[in-house]
């Protein structure tokens, strides 16, 4: 158990829903003018939510990705509330969306002051180039996340599917650099 507690944020979900059929994005957009639709710019089109506060992109092929949640039961509400609204309009949607959370983005303080340049040399798959980027750039394997440490204590980890992934990964890390005096509390 580390000695300082870390503070962990969720700060985006991105989940994937295929509705497995086509969807006429040109009838979307008449049915919700405020959605945003440059098929010359964009293959997609982006349908933004106010609440769970969220941007939806829907791809004629029925493929949606859903950015900005704050969690995986936000973003499966988000989806299944684009869904809906969709339906309302007069969009003819078959079945159930298959849903699923393809990356989360956390970030956490751990309240110490990191040795990175120590780290850099103690932890395995780790690259740091601090004249490029100020953080280190550690690669764990289980939880299958990337982590960026930085001196101040504060971490962004990446990649992760499930919640108690980024818990994991986070208290996992804090406690190896507990262990190997990476960490420094003042």
């Amino acid at each position: 158990m580390p000695r300082v507690e870390a503070s962990i944020n969720i700060e985006n979900v991105v989940g994937t829903a295929k509705l497995n059929q086509k969807i006429d994005l040109n009838a979307v957009v008449k049915g919700y003018p405020g959605v945003e639709y440059r098929p010359e710019q964009f293959p997609g089109l982006v349908f933004r939510l106010k609440r769970p506060k969220t941007a939806t992109l829907i791809f004629n092929s029925g493929k949606m990705v859903c950015t900005g949640a704050k969690s995986e039961k936000e973003s499966r509400r988000a989806v299944m509330k684009v869904i809906k609204e969709l339906k309302g309009s007069g969009i003819i949607i078959i079945g159930k969306p298959e849903l699923k959370i393809v990356n989360m983005v956390a970030s956490a303080n751990l309240g110490g002051i990191i040795d990175l340049e120590k780290a850099a040399y103690t932890l395995r798959k780790t690259m740091y180039e601090p004249e490029q980027f100020p953080g280190l750039i550690y690669r764990m394997d289980e939880p299958k996340v990337v982590i960026l440490l930085f001196a101040s204590g504060k971490l962004v980890c990446t990649g992760a599917t499930k919640e108690k992934d980024v818990y994991e990964a986070v208290s996992k890390l804090h406690k190896t650099l507990e262990e190997k005096e990476l960490i420094y509390y003042e």
